[in-house]
């Protein structure tokens, strides 16, 4: 079945243990976070393996087919109103902002008898999800405290994801501050500061980390190796998932199109260069599953020269392999292209 995805289960399992080991020295548990593999249930049976007990994701239908695993399950985005049934149904515990959200995950956890509990989001400055104001912080946490059936389990912050900002010590301390001063206000414990994802294992291995961090959420790292600016986390394995497609034509054609040039399908209008005649492939791909951005075959003599919905169009003169009709292609996979290609229901996912 073509085009596939090829899921290397050892190499996940194998950067699971090495962060697991790893994180567990620093006294940080890791929140393994799954949505890049849409609860890929076969992914997140090697996770388990490796002694992380908390699996995050992003979307409650992962969280569905993930119900038999006997993990503590934590939401990653903040909750819509109108799933809070579910929420309080399927996970244990969800990042939030809004206290609005929180007392109506109280209501509906008070009248399933549940307890759920909430990791209180700081933006430190990259401008996703969190309070960015100190009296804002101090009204959600005195209104939550009011509330039945909702737990205060920590604060937490992202970067890196929208605004790019790099985790430092500098910005990871201002949560340990914001910390310290909630417990001292409100005399209460905050068990968990969460520092956010695979960009901040950098500061652990510089020994930066505030040692008063205890939960990293990766997904990167354990999936690819990756970590900040995706690059390869040494010690980790890399290619974890390769996509293989196959030829459907394979002809010599011109490099130049004949006529005028308009507007792709896509509302581009796409550049050539004269090069002669060229042998040109087409594969059984398109951006429909993913972009052309995302991929990059292992071949480097092959020359990636567009794509429509359908459609992956190459350039195999200067090659190092042959190729031929029905044969095969493999192309290595950015995080967007493993995101992409995961969740495309044209792609068959295999593991080796």
């Amino acid at each position: 079945m073509f085009p596939k995805v090829e899921i290397n289960l050892s190499y996940i399992k194998y950067n699971a243990n090495v962060l697991q080991k790893k994180c567990s020295a620093s006294g940080i548990e890791i929140a393994a976070v799954t949505k890049l593999v849409r609860g890929d249930l076969s992914v997140v049976n090697v996770i388990c393996e490796s002694g992380i007990k908390m699996i995050a994701d992003s979307r409650l239908l992962n969280f569905e087919k993930m119900s038999e695993i006997n993990m503590e399950k934590l939401l990653l985005r903040i909750p819509m109103l109108s799933q809070i049934e579910r929420v309080v149904d399927l996970v244990d515990i969800s990042l939030n902002s809004e206290i609005e959200t929180i007392r109506k995950i109280s209501k509906v956890s008070k009248r399933k008898g549940k307890t759920h509990s909430i990791i209180l989001m700081i933006d430190l400055g990259d401008l996703r999800e969190g309070i960015i104001d100190d009296s804002l912080i101090d009204y959600t946490i005195s209104e939550t405290l009011k509330l039945d059936n909702v737990k205060i389990l920590g604060i937490g912050t992202n970067l890196t994801c929208f605004g790019g900002v790099v985790p430092s010590n500098k910005n990871l301390q201002k949560l340990v501050t914001v910390k310290r001063r909630i417990e001292s206000k409100y005399n209460i414990k905050l068990n968990i500061i969460s520092g956010g994802n695979s960009g901040s294992l950098g500061l652990l291995s510089d020994n930066k980390m505030p040692k008063e961090v205890n939960q990293l959420r990766l997904g990167a790292s354990i999936l690819m190796g990756i970590g900040l600016n995706d690059a390869d986390i040494p010690g980790l394995k890399q290619n974890s998932f390769n996509l293989v497609v196959e030829i459907i034509e394979i002809m010599e054609k011109p490099s130049i199109p004949s006529g005028e040039i308009g507007l792709d399908s896509f509302g581009n209008k796409p550049f050539f260069e004269d090069l002669g005649i060229r042998k040109k492939v087409i594969c059984a791909i398109g951006r429909q599953d993913v972009s052309l951005e995302d991929i990059t075959p292992f071949d480097k003599g092959i020359k990636m020269l567009g794509m429509s919905s359908d459609h992956l169009i190459l350039d195999v003169t200067d090659a190092v392999n042959n190729y031929s009709l029905g044969g095969l292609i493999s192309f290595e996979l950015s995080y967007g292209g493993v995101l992409s290609v995961m969740t495309s229901d044209y792609i068959s996912k295999t593991y080796v």
